[in-house]
């Protein structure tokens, strides 16, 4: 596990652009989901396209926490701030609802299963996408009308998964790459 000391040095001395990556995108995609224009759908629902885009933050976090452990809750807390500064404050605290959740879906599975990092990547993703995301559409419907309905969610648990399969397949390659040259 990394050490507060290196985190902190990976982070101060610009070593860990996939947390800065991700501090900048928890601000920006919850500004995001009350600029961009939702669509309405024939049930009466409303679609964001912000949907589709929503697993790339969580695939950059699966990285950063590679490189910061579980500090990873450092630069989360401080996009979550600056998102209360961004957007309207029901996407904010809806984000950092769901975030809570899958942060600590992450943290559990990280700390306690014992299994190869690619599998803690995907059992995490397929556990805490499907109810991190159906809390926060929940909660965001308060500032987007129409928006908790079940093409958005589904939309957004999709990308979500699309882009856990990615960094599992990644991941599971650099473990055989590894497993091979220790061989």
């Amino acid at each position: 596990m990394i050490d507060a000391k290196a985190a902190a040095r990976k982070a101060f001395t610009g070593r860990a652009p996939w947390t800065y990556l991700y501090l900048f995108l928890i601000p920006f995609i919850n500004w995001a989901y009350a600029a961009v224009p939702t669509i309405p759908l024939p049930d009466h629902g409303e679609w964001t396209p912000l949907a589709i885009v929503t697993g790339l933050v969580l695939v950059v976090r699966d990285f950063a926490q590679r490189e910061i452990g579980h500090w990873i809750f450092i630069p989360l807390m401080i996009g979550l701030g600056i998102s209360f500064k961004m957007a309207p404050a029901e996407i904010a605290m809806a984000s950092a609802v769901a975030f809570g959740i899958s942060e600590t879906i992450d943290w559990g599975l990280f700390t306690f299963l014992k299994l190869p990092l690619s599998k803690r990547v995907f059992i995490s993703a397929a556990v805490g996408s499907p109810l991190d995301t159906t809390v926060f559409y929940l909660m965001a419907a308060t500032a987007i009308p129409g928006i908790f309905n079940i093409w958005a969610i589904g939309a957004s648990i999709l990308s979500k998964l699309v882009g856990c399969v990615i960094v599992y397949l990644l991941m599971k390659n650099r473990e055989k790459k590894a497993a091979v040259s220790v061989a």
